[in-house]
């Protein structure tokens, strides 16, 4: 059975995601980080069936949402129709500020 909404990763959010696996792999090995990349995927793949989680950050940029994951990560997304785009994968803590072109 699939869910309503559809999942997909903006281009920078997939270069989150290379450059955490570069930073975990180089501090805890390839295994390590695969299998964290994977774990942070399968969490974003479960919003297929409820989307509307975390915060809602209008004061950022209308529509963005923020929601945590392990403690380390902060994945920022928007809902447009049944498609959910992650804009961004934030490692800890780190700080991004979000243009009118981003997102």
């Amino acid at each position: 059975m699939t869910g309503a909404y559809r999942i997909r990763f903006s281009p920078e959010a997939r270069d989150d995601l290379l450059a955490l696996y570069d930073y975990i792999a180089e501090k805890s090995g390839r295994a390590r980080a695969i299998a964290y990349i994977e774990r942070i995927e399968a969490y974003c793949l479960g919003f297929d069936r409820f989307p509307q989680r975390g915060v809602s950050r209008d004061d950022l940029l209308p529509g963005l949402r923020i929601v945590g994951f392990e403690r380390r990560v902060t994945l920022a997304f928007h809902i447009d129709d049944d498609v959910v785009t992650f804009d961004r994968v934030l490692y800890g803590g780190r700080q991004v500020s979000f243009d009118d072109d981003e997102a």
